[in-house]
């Protein structure tokens, strides 16, 4: 099978003009065909707070009401999304931004209300992997932004880590995927503010101990299920590790 690398990269990468500019070249070299899938929570949330408007987080998911979502959708698939494409047709990389409305290649449905009120977010159910593959085999590259719709008309604000990892686990059985959760730190740490923590190996057990103990939380907690997931559906490997070190054999791999 052909190979293919989704990486998804968010946090302050995403925000700061270097870390970004560098994630892009190494991106840009990765051999085969590959996936971009980006974030921008951060963004989000400053230009939120600039315009008066409240931003709620649970669990490392935010709570998106009617404004929340116009705001994230200016950043999300607007300033991110095609400041992302531009600079990759500059190193030579023939990349389309894509919600998940466009071309109907991601719909969700409404998260239920119970037992949290999220607003418009979306849970994934269908990616359309042929419409992906045909694109990767025209050598156009996907970038991703964490938007999707219920072909109901609305928009539907989508957790990034989840639309990668339903990105990967759909394209599993006509390519040998690698799935790539990057961002600032090294990959998972069982101390936050120590960047040499890194848990080199991580599976559903080791995840279960260190959530309940308070080590794993916050928004390492939905992407370690997406990463299990993943594995499951026949992902070959995940890997979550620093932006600048995609090249590397390091960063945390799921078991």
């Amino acid at each position: 099978m052909e190979k293919l690398t989704v990486v998804k990269v968010g946090g302050k990468v995403v925000e700061e003009e270097d870390s970004l500019a560098h994630l892009l070249a190494d991106f840009a070299t990765i051999e085969g065909y590959k996936i971009l899938v980006h974030g921008g929570g951060r963004l989000a949330t400053k230009l939120a707070a600039a315009l008066g408007v409240e931003s709620r987080m649970v669990d490392g998911r935010r709570i998106t009401d009617a404004e929340t979502l116009k705001i994230v959708t200016m950043v999300y698939a607007g300033w991110v999304n095609k400041t992302i494409v531009a600079r990759l047709q500059a190193l030579d990389i023939n990349a389309i931004g894509l919600t998940g409305a466009d071309m109907n290649v991601i719909r969700s449905v409404k998260r239920p209300v119970e037992p949290i009120d999220y607003g418009f977010v979306g849970d994934v159910r269908e990616v359309d992997a042929g419409l992906l593959a045909m694109l990767l085999q025209r050598d156009i590259v996907p970038v991703l932004s964490p938007l999707t719709h219920d072909k109901q008309g609305h928009l539907l604000n989508t957790n990034a880590d989840t639309i990668a990892g339903e990105t990967a686990q759909a394209l599993a059985k006509r390519f040998e995927v690698t799935l790539m959760f990057c961002f600032e730190k090294s990959g998972v740490l069982t101390d936050e503010n120590d960047d040499e923590s890194v848990i080199p190996a991580i599976d559903k057990p080791l995840f279960r101990q260190y959530r309940e103990q308070g080590v794993i939380r916050g928004g390492m907690i939905p992407k370690l299920e997406n990463a299990f997931r993943a594995i499951e559906a026949g992902v070959k490997q995940v890997i979550i590790t620093k932006a600048s070190d995609i090249h590397k054999d390091t960063g945390t791999h799921v078991r």
